[in-house]
Formats: C-alpha cells, structure tokens, sequence
C-alpha cells in the first residue's frame, strides 16, 4: 500500500511538471484581474538574500497547472461542504456575491472628513460644496443574514458632525436597492440609477428640472455587454453565473469626448475598445490598451484626473467630482447639464498636486464615495 501511494505520487508530481513545462507562461489571471508573478533571475546576490527563493515560490504558485481548478475546489469545499459562511471574505446570498467589510474604522472616517474639509479650504473656500456617500452591498444584504458590516447609521453621524456646515449632504441610500447592484461585482449598475443621478442633480442646483436620461426616453439607446463576470468571481473561486452591462448613451453623450491625464488621449464616454473579448494573456502579448474588468467600458475604468466636455451644452457650468469607481457609471447620466464634468480620483494623486492639473474657477464640487473608501481612508493621498 505504501509503495502505491509512493508511485502515485511521484507519477503525479512528474506530470505536473511536464504540464508545467509545456504549457505557455501567461502573465495575466483573468479570474483573479491581477499579474502573474515572473520567473525571477537567477542571480548570487538574489541567492544569498533569499530574494530568489522567495520569487521563484510565488512563480510556481501562479503559474501551478490547473490553479484556477483547485481554486474552485477549495472554495466548493470551504462553502458548500464544510458550511463555512464565506471564502476568501467573499459570501453569497440571495444570488449576489459580497465582500465582507466590518468593523467600522472610526480613525479612517474622521480622516475622510479632514481629507474634505483640507480640501475645501486649500482650493475652492467659496464654492458650492457637496458629498454623498454610495452604501456598499453589505448595506442591502448582511443584516438580515447575520453576516457582520459597518454601523452604517454611525459612519453617516460621524460624516455629519465632522465634515463642515457649508458643505451639504446629497442623501442617495433611498434611491437605491440590491437589485441595482451587479450580483457579481461591488459596483452599481448604470440602469439602477438614473433616479440616483437625477437626486444628486436635484441636490446640485434645486432651482430647476434637469434633463436626465430615463431607460424608457424613446431617443436613448441601450447597449448590453455579455458574460460580465465581476471582481467577486475571481476573488471568491466560486462559480458564480456572470450578470449583462447595460450603458446607456443618446445623441449628447455619444458627442462628448473625454479627456484622460494618464494618457493625454481624448476619447468618447464608453469604451468598447478596452473589452478583452479574444485576446490571449500569453507571454509576449500585447495588453497596453486592454483590460480586464468589462467595467471598464465605463470611462475607461479609473484614472487619476479626466475631463469630459459636452460640445452641445448651453448651461456654461463645470462640475468637479472627487470620486471612486462609482462615479465612472454615474458621471454620463449628468453629461446634460454641465459644458464640463472633471473626475478626480484620490487615490492616485496627491492632493498638493491638484492646482497644478484643475482649473477649480466657478465649478460645483461634489465628493462621491463608497463606504468601502470611506472605511480605508488612508488609501487617499
């Protein structure tokens, strides 16, 4: 019996190694949206620092024939057979995958209304100045499965008492509901939130009606991206069946253009061309423009600072918008009324440096941000 199991292990370890050996090196994990580890360089000072063995670790283990195999198994055990109540913090209920985020972070939250604040009275003192906060899925969900989340009533007080008087709340949880979340993915999705996009104009400038796309107006197209397997997919090893993007565009947002710091490239509001459909994540390949999260499509996914100009706008008024992926969605939906939209995004910024790329004259702020940021404000620069 010993021997039995001896040989069958040596005859599986030397497969393993030749399917390691034949199969070509990719250098992207679809499912989990990151880079593979490379075949570290075999170098005395990396040797005698350890650093070699280390790296070359992290390469077999990314690069293990069949990982994403045993990663589904581990997770069917961990969920399915030992009842553990989530994998990899990723739990599934009522058909929508979530990420679990508790406690609250009391430190992170003040921090995020400083970050306000500071930013308020370094570059725009006089302006028109708002926040809203976008509830996590866990808002929806955890409470009444038992799954531990945030005191979202807490944060939302401690945002109020901190954050300064003059700038006001746009209170958007009312607008919203699971169902207009993607059951895969952290991120809302654009149809669930046209009345959310019409509140928050409300909120901007109550002393009119705001021209605000609806899914029924008869000149709106509807366009839908197949299989769209969301960041929760890959994270929890699940399989888990993909949700459809829906974006929406007219004759107003399909002339905008958007201009993007990172690359100086001016390019329309949604972009098809950063879908990954048929590309090989093979070594050699080329993936500058690609990505792999069909939430791209929205703006080209996140990016440090980008401005989006409506060409047929008569309003003469510019919006800021400091913001996390969410916005990226959002952000057409108010194209009507703004000549100017610019995003600003945080977390790949400095804050000292935004006088150098904004213009902040005669523009409406709005700070828009989920509470999974607001939880880990730090990562805020």
């Amino acid at each position: 019996m010993k021997r039995i199991v001896a040989y069958s292990f040596l005859a599986y370890t030397i497969t393993m190694l030749v399917v390691f050996a034949i199969l070509p090196t990719r250098v992207i994990s679809e499912s989990e949206r990151r880079k593979l580890a490379k075949k570290p360089k075999l170098t005395f000072s990396a040797v005698v620092d350890k650093s070699y063995t280390d790296n070359f670790e992290k390469y077999i283990t990314d690069h293990f024939p069949f990982r994403d195999t045993f990663r589904r198994i581990k997770a069917i055990w961990s969920y399915n057979i030992i009842n553990q109540i989530e994998n990899n913090n990723i739990y599934v209920t009522d058909g929508y995958a979530s990420k679990l985020e508790y406690p609250l972070n009391e430190n992170s939250v003040l921090k995020f209304a400083d970050k306000i604040n500071s930013l308020k009275e370094e570059y725009f003192d006089d302006h028109n100045v708002y926040y809203s906060v976008v509830p996590d899925k866990n808002y929806f969900l955890a409470y009444k499965r038992g799954y531990p989340s945030i005191d979202y009533e807490k944060m939302l007080k401690m945002l109020n008492e901190h954050i300064a008087d003059d700038i006001y709340y746009i209170d958007i949880f009312p607008t919203l509901t699971i169902e207009d979340y993607y059951r895969t993915d952290t991120h809302w999705k654009q149809e669930g939130i046209f009345d959310t996009a019409a509140l928050l104009l409300d909120g901007l400038d109550s002393s009119k009606v705001h021209k605000i796309l609806t899914d029924s107006d008869h000149n709106v197209e509807k366009n839908a991206i197949e299989d769209f397997f969301g960041v929760y997919c890959g994270q929890s090893a699940l399989s888990l069946k993909p949700d459809v993007i829906n974006y929406y565009t007219d004759s107003v947002i399909a002339s905008a253009q958007v201009w993007t710091l990172d690359t100086g490239e001016k390019r329309e509001i949604y972009r098809i061309d950063k879908l990954d459909e048929g590309v090989e994540f093979s070594e050699g390949a080329d993936l500058k423009n690609i990505s792999l999260d069909k939430y791209d499509v929205f703006l080209g996914g996140s990016a440090t600072i980008q401005k989006i100009t409506n060409p047929v706008s008569d309003t003469g008024k510019r919006l800021i918008i400091f913001r996390d992926s969410f916005g990226s969605s959002i952000a057409p939906l108010l194209v009507h009324e703004y000549n100017e939209i610019i995003l600003v995004d945080i977390r790949y910024i400095s804050s000292k440096l935004l006088g150098d790329y904004v213009d902040f004259k005669d523009a409406d702020v709005l700070f828009l941000y989920s509470t999974p940021v607001i939880n880990s404000s730090s990562m805020l620069k």
